[in-house]
């Protein structure tokens, strides 16, 4: 649930004492210590970096406690300010939930969103819909990041990123919006002048094309997870460059479905190895920063797109 910085700015108590809880400060040290820096907080609120540092000291006097560690880079929570910041996010939730129940909180999302996804995934199943979300939110713009480089959402300012694969453990909230499954896939071609793969162990006499340097391939079998270390003469960091491949009849390559569907249902493209199920199980998530500064605009578009996508997402989906 958002909390803009304007929710806070008429909340100040009235008279010189600030004997009572102020919501504003306390967003303010949650924004502080979710960007490590309490200038750039304050500057999302409208206020200057000694103002904002007089609040969060001020907040912390009438705590009684250090909520902060403070250097001249960087700041970081002290062991009373970790417990803190989780009341006090569960405060800034309730607070907005409150708020978006009556009158003006019910408005339309507002503001510019920013986004990060990769690239290929992006230009095949968002690019054909951002129009739509537009249309359907006029008082948002959209700033569309595609790149295959893992972005750091905070330094960069997004506000939310797609991610496809095993999310690792980080600070950042995560939600699936679609399964993301991935098939051993080939041309016809390849197979007639190379052969077919009848066990995971066979994926040592095959050119494998590699994403990423991702040479490990896990399979599920009767004795067990087995790891295959595969290897080839191509390796890129992008999809399309391996599925150009492929249609080329040049090797075997580990593709998801959102990216190889219409070709494996055409026949362009056949699976292998489909007794050999893959062992780690990914998906497609939409990750931002912060459960506490979620701004409308971003649970529209993780919406939107979710609802787009479907389960099962539509291009698992046979045509009708």
């Amino acid at each position: 649930m958002d909390i803009p910085a304007s929710t806070f700015r008429d909340l100040r108590p009235a008279g010189s004492e600030r004997e009572r809880l102020d919501l504003l400060d306390v967003a303010l040290f949650v924004r502080a210590a979710l960007l490590a820096n309490v200038s750039a907080a304050g500057r999302e609120f409208g206020l200057s970096a000694a103002v904002a540092s007089s609040r969060i000291a001020q907040l912390e006097k009438l705590l009684g406690a250090r909520l902060l560690h403070r250097t001249t880079r960087r700041i970081n929570l002290t062991q009373d300010g970790e417990v803190f910041m989780a009341r006090a996010e569960a405060l800034l939730d309730a607070a907005a939930a409150a708020r978006a129940s009556v009158g003006r909180g019910q408005a339309e999302p507002q503001g510019r969103l920013r986004v990060s996804m990769p690239s290929s995934f992006g230009r095949q199943h968002v690019s054909p819909v951002i129009t739509e979300f537009l249309r359907r939110y006029p008082g948002v713009s959209v700033d569309l990041r595609l790149t295959d480089q893992l972005v750091d959402l905070v330094d960069a300012g997004i506000d939310v990123a797609i991610r496809i694969g095993v999310l690792k453990d980080s600070s950042l909230v995560a939600r699936r919006l679609a399964v993301n499954r991935r098939v051993l896939c080939a041309a016809q071609s390849y197979l007639a002048e190379c052969g077919t793969p009848h066990h995971p162990s066979d994926l040592a006499q095959h050119e494998c094309m590699i994403l990423s340097d991702q040479r490990d391939w896990a399979f599920e079998t009767p004795a067990g997870t087995l790891d295959v270390r595969v290897s080839g003469r191509m390796v890129t960091d992008n999809g399309e460059v391996i599925r150009d491949a492929l249609l080329a009849g040049f090797g075997i390559a580990l593709k998801s479905t959102w990216d190889v569907a219409p070709f494996l249902r055409t026949g362009e493209l056949v699976s292998v190895l489909e007794n050999y199920p893959l062992a780690e199980k990914v998906a497609i998530w939409a990750v931002y920063p912060s459960r506490a500064f979620v701004p409308p605009k971003t649970l529209a578009f993780i919406d939107f797109l979710a609802a787009h996508f479907g389960d099962p997402p539509f291009w698992d989906m046979e045509p009708e």
